[in-house]
């Protein structure tokens, strides 16, 4: 066989590619990177470890299909996410084989992460876990929150606003994360692990960050994050931004609130429950201290009745006298003899005399 110029090869390829392809197949792939660039949006699709094929999607689809796969889902094209793209095969002399993506189906997306929703469920059932954080106890007053949020997130500052103008003394330290899309379960994770270490400055720990489309939140809907989640030694509360549906993290958490705003809403509630308590049982403790102020002096007033009742100066001043020898009262004439000195105690002085 005469050899072939690899130019004259790579054509070869590309035509039997031709011949032997449609124009199109629908794949389902993982993103596992994606950037932009010229207008362009370049990707590379993965199968678990079993294939991997860089993408393009050129400028003259790139804006209609995320536009559609965004007003579908609520969410861009990121990494980390499974789609179902509609793709044509190329094959470049110089760049190797490539995919370009012609069209998408965002409803894959949603029903990929609601499948993986229930296998997270199912497996925190198994473990013990879904229902673990409610065996901890809520401190009676909770007022030393560990927060877990974006330090540039909106939602984290109208839960600092609230608490601020609350009127209560709240203390609040801010364990940044990445709340969303690529890394994000590493980064709460990592943010969990560090208040862990410093859990006796905490009295909760609050996950908190504003709204976000169903894929936005997909990172709260993963095992390893809930499984950490549930077995914290302080109590969770989230805040996650979620106003339809409910994430897996909210059915492990202690307290499932709706927003950053509703959690801090929450602390101060609890907060002002168990104050308004603290004055009713103060209250109740000074009436229960003046009612028993009250029956011991009346027990005093009983005392001193009777001690007054029992003066000997109370006899005097009723005729009585007494008689006493060398400072003992005498009871019977058996206790005297003659020549006997002895006192007789009136109610104006005494007057000694002597036993004849």
């Amino acid at each position: 066989m005469e050899p072939l110029k690899l130019s004259e090869l790579c054509a070869l390829i590309g035509e039997a590619l031709d011949e032997s392809l449609e124009p199109s197949y629908w794949v389902q792939a993982e993103i596992s990177s994606l950037s932009e660039k010229g207008g362009h949006l370049y990707l590379e699709l993965v199968e678990d470890k079993k294939a991997k094929v860089r993408a393009t999607c050129w400028a003259g689809n790139k804006e209609m299909l995320m536009a559609y796969f965004e007003a579908e889902t609520g969410q861009r094209l990121q990494a980390g996410i499974s789609v179902l793209v509609e793709v044509e095969i190329q094959w470049h002399a110089v760049y190797g084989l490539s995919l370009s993506i012609v069209g998408i189906d965002p409803s894959y997306t949603i029903g990929t992460l609601a499948r993986e929703r229930q296998q997270t469920i199912k497996q925190l059932e198994a473990d013990g876990l879904i229902d673990a954080q409610q065996l901890i106890p809520l401190p009676t007053l909770i007022r030393r929150i560990a927060v877990i949020s974006s330090p540039s997130a909106a939602g984290y500052g109208d839960f600092q606003h609230q608490l601020e103008n609350s009127g209560y003394s709240f203390v609040t330290r801010l364990y940044g994360a990445t709340m969303q899309g690529e890394g994000a379960e590493k980064s709460i994770i990592a943010a969990l692990e560090a208040i862990e270490e410093e859990a006796d400055q905490w009295d909760a720990v609050a996950i908190i960050r504003g709204g976000g489309a169903t894929t936005d939140l997909s990172c709260f809907d993963r095992y390893t994050l809930c499984a950490v989640c549930a077995q914290c030694s302080l109590p969770i509360l989230s805040g996650i931004g979620h106003t339809r549906d409910v994430s897996v993290l909210d059915m492990v958490a202690h307290e499932a609130l709706k927003t950053p705003t509703a959690v801090a809403e929450w602390l101060i509630h609890r907060l002002d429950d168990q104050m308004g308590r603290l004055a009713d049982l103060l209250v109740r403790l000074k009436r229960t201290a003046d009612r028993q102020i009250l029956i011991r002096q009346h027990k005093v007033e009983l005392l001193e009745q009777r001690l007054e009742a029992c003066n000997p100066e109370r006899i005097y001043r009723r005729g009585y006298s007494l008689l006493t020898k060398n400072g003992k009262v005498v009871r019977s004439i058996n206790d005297l003899q003659p020549g006997d000195t002895v006192t007789t105690h009136l109610a104006d002085g005494n007057v000694q005399s002597s036993v004849l």
